[in-house]
């Protein structure tokens, strides 16, 4: 039995409201309402009509709310010369996406997997030169990739910016599946060796059952920078296969007629809606798998 006299055990308990404390959440708050306050002046820029927008408030909640500007930011908004807003965009966007991804992805993290466990001749210096790729400015690369997409009859086509999202996402994605298969126990490999797997039995039973937070963080990765790309969309492809980002880009910088910052706004958002759900669904993985090192070298 305890003895009741005795001097209390264990930690000190911890004062919830201490000075310390104040002084971290009061900032955390600070700067969270900071990043936050620009995406409530757009939603509620974007629930308001032209009326109400001209009376200047732009911090006051909508008196009356409406959803036609997101409706007009989607179906008949002029984006150049065509006026259906950013749906033609959106569905570009999309078959611009998952291709890219799928393939940027797959490749890489094969070759990650044979620069961290099969080394070959020649390895390290295929390792460098994608390592230099990956900090070659994509503006000294935009001229000679024209001629290229031109002359195999791409230019212009969705399928010559997948190939391009595909080879500029290359070298990034290479370090970080390397890196991440490189953290993985030998043993596991040497074991698979002994038992008679080759190089796609190990990959495919070992390694890719154990890689679910690194190939979170490479789509993440692929997604956003993809998905938000206007350089590459504008450049390599035409108005009838113009990504949103690029519709995005024709709507708010229209210089006829009304400027419509509810339309401008609405569509701001429509368009930056799927690389924030990604965020939203996944980020927990995406923080495991940064810190199984994933960008550990």
């Amino acid at each position: 039995m305890a003895d009741l006299n005795s001097d209390p055990q264990g930690p000190r308990p911890r004062r919830v409201f201490s000075r310390t404390n104040i002084m971290l959440y009061g900032t955390l708050i600070v700067v969270a309402l900071y990043y936050l306050l620009p995406l409530y002046v757009m939603i509620a820029t974007s629930l308001k009509g032209m009326p109400e927008i001209r009376l200047g408030n732009i911090f006051a909640p909508p008196v009356e709310v409406t959803f036609e500007p997101w409706v007009k930011a989607w179906s008949t908004a002029c984006t150049g010369i065509n006026c259906d807003g950013l749906s033609r965009g959106f569905w570009n966007s999309v078959q611009i996406l998952v291709p890219s991804v799928i393939l940027s992805i797959a490749i890489a993290s094969i070759n990650g997997y044979a620069l961290a466990r099969w080394r070959f001749k020649g390895s390290e210096l295929f390792f460098s030169i994608l390592i230099v790729g990956a900090f070659i400015p994509y503006q000294t690369m935009l001229y000679p990739l024209v001629i290229i997409l031109r002359e195999i009859g791409l230019m212009g086509s969705l399928w010559g910016l997948v190939l391009v999202h595909t080879i500029f996402g290359m070298p990034i994605l290479t370090l970080l599946f390397r890196n991440y298969f490189a953290a993985i126990p030998e043993d596991l490999h040497k074991a698979a060796r002994v038992d008679g797997a080759g190089f796609w039995g190990i990959y495919f039973r070992i390694m890719l059952p154990m890689s679910l937070p690194i190939f979170v963080v490479a789509m993440i990765l692929q997604v956003t920078g993809i998905w938000n790309d206007f350089l590459f969309g504008v450049i390599y492809t035409k108005p009838d296969t113009y990504p949103m980002t690029v519709q995005l880009n024709n709507i708010v910088n229209s210089v006829q007629g009304i400027k419509e910052y509810n339309v401008n706004m609405a569509a701001t958002l429509l368009t930056a809606a799927v690389p924030l759900l990604l965020y939203f669904v996944s980020g927990k993985l995406f923080v495991r798998g940064i810190a199984a090192g994933a960008v550990k070298g």
